[in-house]
């Protein structure tokens, strides 16, 4: 049985494929032609447990990608039924940016597989876009946010974010930038009297 796509894994089985996806995660977004041992063996497993769940580097760099955008967009949802709209939308923006700060880590590599590192061409920017939408329809409903924002305004507007240099004071910088975004997207909010 493959354990990559049938069923559940054993719990061990999953914490070592979860341990290399983050190890994989730290060592690409520094060196994209990082050797596939060194990331095995700093996540303290075999040759044969990293190549059954990854047999070469494109399924590893697809995987992880894919592994952080589930986590992005998962954290929408679950910040919408914990928050109010417009606390879960600037939660999810913070971790947006720390997406793309992994991302420009692992911008090489994605290039390298898919061809480009343009949006739509992205595999899981649907996730993200659907994650916005949802996010979007809650602070409408709320009236937190100005009427008529789409996707595309928002998308448009945390465009800076893939700007910021994540060598320096990325975070400090991220958040300023973001609350600016925030209290544009409150301006002129039906809710906010």
């Amino acid at each position: 049985m493959d354990s990559r796509s049938n069923g559940p894994q054993r719990s061990d089985a999953q914490r070592n494929r979860e341990r290399i996806l983050e190890v994989a995660l730290a060592e690409l977004s520094r060196d994209v032609d990082v050797p596939l041992s060194l990331i095995a063996k700093k996540a303290g497993v075999g040759q044969g447990t990293f190549y059954r769940n990854f047999p070469n580097r494109e399924a590893l760099v697809l995987e992880v990608y894919r592994h952080e955008v589930q986590l992005l967009t998962d954290a929408a949802a679950e910040l919408l039924k914990t928050r109010a709209p417009d606390q879960a939308l600037r939660e999810w923006m913070d971790q947006l940016a720390r997406f793309a700060v992994a991302k420009v880590g692992l911008s090489d590599a994605m290039r390298q597989i898919v061809g480009t590192a343009d949006g739509p061409a992205q595999p899981g920017y649907a996730l993200v876009v659907e994650a916005v939408e949802a996010l979007l329809a809650a602070n409408h409903e709320a009236g937190t946010v100005r009427p008529g924002v789409t996707v595309d305004d928002f998308i448009l507007a945390i465009a800076g974010i893939w700007q910021i240099d994540s060598r320096g004071d990325w975070q400090a910088q991220s958040a300023r930038l973001l609350d600016l975004v925030m209290d544009g997207l409150r301006a002129g909010a039906p809710g906010r009297g």
